[in-house]
């Protein structure tokens, strides 16, 4: 059995699933639609700075697939970048 490594790249479905997601979170809201604007540039980045740790350059995402366990994981930019600089 092997460790599989895939690396997938799409510049916008993270971005655009964070702006997707944060669309959906603000008409649930009761704010009026100007403080949900300024909300949303807000909300945006705060995700995708939590969500960016895992995408490299905010389009790669790697993830490895252990055939033995039969598990998958999603690779950190941090991991990605200290495994390059060993």
């Amino acid at each position: 059995m092997a460790i599989i490594s895939v690396t997938l790249k799409d510049p916008d479905t993270m971005y655009d699933a964070v702006q997707d997601h944060v669309d959906e979170e603000l008409k649930a809201s009761n704010l009026p639609e100007d403080e949900q604007e300024l909300v949303k540039d807000a909300r945006v980045e705060k995700y995708t700075d939590i969500i960016g740790d895992f995408f490299e350059y905010g389009e790669y995402l790697t993830v490895e697939f252990d055939t033995e366990a039969k598990t998958a994981r999603v690779v950190s930019s941090a991991e990605l970048e200290k495994a390059r600089n060993k």
